[in-house]
């Protein structure tokens, strides 16, 4: 076999470094774009629908896009008292449409690739949406095939969840069907939208199996990955006093991993120890493990753990000044819950806003006020706030909010979830802060 010359190996590595070099240029060249906005919000969830309510409105027709895929829109904090059996799955859900600002140009499509350097998000048929601004508010993706057996087994033979669509109106069934034996809850190793929510269904289901007659034939065990059973310990004390008194066995650092629906087994690992063990169960609840989107991680918006990389105060990108985020994508260090999103989605809007009208404004900072409603029975609530980011208390009433009470459950249940349609949705409400101004006088008279 006669030998390649040199010369001749060298231009053909040469041709292909070229080929290389002009392939990753023309990556980075702008696309031609089918639409262009002032601004582009990725997400019609809450914190996409509140900031494009209001942006909508101020700039007008022709100026806002929301792009989303979805024909429903979901208020997911309702299907708790779903799989409680407290309230109809209807009762969850608006027509997509019929929310979407009518100001607003919605793009029924999925965003597929982010391009910040060219201000430019591709879509799942192709075409190319330019913007001027961007608004990432895409919600947190839930990962069902982490562990392993559970897509199968979901909806089926007891193993339900409610943090899906289908399964949660198979939560309730499942719970009056229920006989006895092992009810097991898990919490995962991720972070979580509402995180609270795997709480909340142990409770409702262990009071509904005591209203059945068939508690004292029953092991409710609740495994959680965290070393807690909830992570901030002003409100986690007295959730782990009313568990240890209704004795529900609670397990730390242990997650689930996989599921064998044949056998009614479930593998927990302690990820302080590494040893995995089985469960024989009778009733699971799986809160299964999440997170970012797979085209935010894939973009350089993300940060190290894949969410958009966003200064904690502004919701500003800490790279890329035009574009901001806010919600479950979002690297904001608070709990993921819709309530987080009323106080993320003015302080988004006001430093948003002073940008779209050039003006040198104070920008507003976001205190990490969050809130999770402990539902600890069908007319029992402790109704959490506090700040994510430091963990204190946060508190809305002039009252010492770690004590059970039915009036927060009727909040909870009746009250905000007609704030969050017309009030949240359309950009009005912005979450309770200036309320807890105004009790704050009654608060120190007690």
């Amino acid at each position: 076999m006669l030998a390649v010359p040199r010369v001749v190996r060298l231009q053909s590595s040469v041709r292909s470094f070229a080929t290389a070099a002009a392939a990753a240029a023309a990556s980075q060249q702008p696309k031609a774009v089918s639409q262009k906005f002032k601004v582009v919000v990725v997400g019609a969830g809450p914190g996409g629908l509140s900031v494009s309510s209001t942006l909508a409105k101020l700039l007008g027709k022709n100026q806002v896009a929301v792009i989303d895929p979805a024909q429903r829109h979901y208020y997911q904090p309702l299907w708790t008292y779903v799989g409680g059996g407290i309230k109809d799955f209807s009762e969850s859900f608006k027509p997509m449409g019929s929310v979407v600002p009518k100001d607003a140009e919605w793009i029924q499509d999925r965003v597929v690739k982010l391009d910040p350097d060219n201000n430019q998000v591709t879509l799942a048929n192709n075409e190319v949406i330019g913007y001027d601004y961007l608004v990432v508010a895409a919600g947190i993706q839930i990962n069902w095939d982490q562990v392993k057996g559970l897509k199968e087994a979901l909806g089926k033979d007891g193993v339900t969840s409610n943090y899906s669509a289908d399964s949660v109106q198979k939560t309730w069934q499942f719970i009056q069907d229920f006989k006895g034996g092992n009810a097991v809850f898990t919490f995962p190793n991720t972070p979580l939208k509402c995180p609270g929510a795997p709480t909340k269904i142990t409770f409702l289901a262990e009071e509904a199996f005591r209203r059945n007659g068939v508690r004292d034939k029953t092991d409710v065990i609740y495994n959680t990955s965290l070393g807690k059973i909830f992570g901030v310990d002003h409100y986690g004390r007295v959730l782990q006093q009313l568990a240890d008194e209704r004795g529900i066995k609670v397990n730390f650092q242990t997650e689930l991993i996989e599921i064998d629906a044949g056998n009614r087994e479930a593998t927990f690992r302690n990820n302080a120890t590494k040893e995995s063990h089985k469960v024989h169960y009778d009733f699971l609840h799986v809160a299964p493990p999440q997170g970012a989107p797979t085209f935010i991680k894939e973009s350089k918006l993300a940060d190290a753990a894949g969410f958009v990389d966003v200064n904690k105060e502004t919701l500003r990108h800490n790279k890329y000044k035009n574009v901001y985020a806010l919600g479950d994508c979002s690297s904001l260090p608070t709990s993921k819950t819709a309530a987080a999103i009323t106080g993320e989605s003015g302080v988004l809007k006001h430093n948003l806003i002073a940008d779209l009208e050039g003006k040198q404004v104070e920008q507003a900072a976001y205190d990490g006020y969050t809130s999770c409603p402990l539902i600890v029975g069908r007319d029992q609530l402790i109704l959490a706030e506090f700040s994510g980011y430091t963990g204190s208390p946060l508190e809305t009433f002039p009252v010492d909010q770690r004590q059970i009470s039915q009036a927060a459950q009727f909040l909870n249940k009746e009250v905000i979830p007609s704030i969050y349609w017309n009030g949240l949705l359309n950009g009005t409400w912005t979450g309770p802060a200036k309320l807890r101004k105004l009790m704050n006088p009654l608060r120190s008279a007690n």
